[in-house]
């Protein structure tokens, strides 16, 4: 089952990316016919429909995950747990606008195109699909349970970031600023940050050591401005990795280790003997009790009980 769920999730995403290629894409002349009082105006449109092929594999997709989702949700003891569990939630959201879709496709009416249109739209949701992967795979439960614990260094860093993109954006945009001519009033033309708003995108790209290229300090003070910002981004971040990366180990570890301990074995406990039965009251060749109990074995088994109580025992 696992195999077969993983096939179909494969199959979907990869259909879903391919839907979006120019070569599963056809063009289509729709005519509509619109009718003002007394006049009839055809219409001529072009419309994009996907290839008949792709949507007929996406459908046996469609209806392997709902069989699926079925069968879990028929079967499980806890109908109130298995709703508020997560990837439940995003099993039925990846299926529901597939059938919304093709009930819609039928219908003619403008609230029914602006509907299928909407849900065109969010088709992205079937590629929430790949959490479902953290069922069969060990290494994504460890990634999930990783994230979990590290939410506090996760808050950590992006407070971190958040306080240098504020501080180096300001500083960036009056750096500028310095030795502009007076011929420019506000002094931008010549630089890239019109606003700080601005510099808040070119900080995130150069604390995180990304560097697109698409703005760029062009004065020396502007310059000394990104280098320090640069410098402060990788100190920014190399802070709280390390106590993600020891999360990740620690649960990594502690995956690996519960794998390779042995299955447990199932205790058989034997059925109590019936009241009438001829071995209810044998000694002790039989009776795990003493044997100064073998010979009163109504009362034994209430002193036994008794014992048990105390220390703690199970029966």
């Amino acid at each position: 089952v696992a195999f077969a769920s993983l096939f179909f999730i494969l199959v979907s995403i990869t259909t879903f990316c391919l839907e979006t290629h120019e070569a599963f894409n056809i063009d289509v002349n729709v005519t509509e016919t619109l009718v003002v009082g007394n006049t009839t105006t055809i219409l001529l449109t072009h419309k994009v429909e996907t290839e008949p092929i792709l949507t007929y594999i996406e459908g046996v997709c469609v209806l392997w995950f709902t069989l699926e989702f079925l069968v879990r949700i028929i079967c499980c003891p806890d109908k109130l747990l298995f709703i508020k569990n997560l990837l439940n939630i995003i099993d039925f959201v990846a299926i529901l606008p597939f059938y919304l879709e093709v009930g819609l496709s039928g219908l003619s009416s403008k609230a029914a195109r602006d509907v299928l249109g909407f849900l065109r739209v969010v088709r992205f949701v079937r590629i929430l699909r790949i959490f479902k992967l953290t069922r069969h795979f060990v290494g994504l439960r460890v990634l999930g349970h990783t994230l979990r614990a590290s939410t506090n260094e996760f808050l950590l860093l992006i407070i971190f970031l958040a306080l240098g993109v504020l501080i180096f954006a300001t500083m960036i945009y009056y750096a500028e600023r310095i030795g502009a001519k007076t011929s420019d009033p506000r002094g931008s033309d010549h630089t890239h940050f019109k606003n700080i708003p601005i510099g808040f995108w070119w900080a995130v790209v150069t604390m995180t050591t990304l560097g697109y290229g698409d703005m760029y300090p062009k004065t020396w003070s502007g310059m000394v401005v990104g280098a320090l910002c640069a410098l402060a981004g990788v100190l920014t971040i190399a802070m709280p990795v390390p106590v993600i990366v020891n999360n990740f180990g620690m649960y990594y570890s502690l995956a690996m280790a519960k794998q390779k301990l042995p299955k447990k074995k199932k205790k058989h406990i034997p059925r109590p003997a019936p009241l009438d039965s001829p071995t209810y009251c044998k000694s002790e060749e039989n009776s795990p009790r003493n044997s100064t109990q073998s010979d009163t074995c109504p009362l034994a088994v209430e002193e036994g009980a008794a014992e048990r109580k105390r220390s703690g025992e199970t029966p």
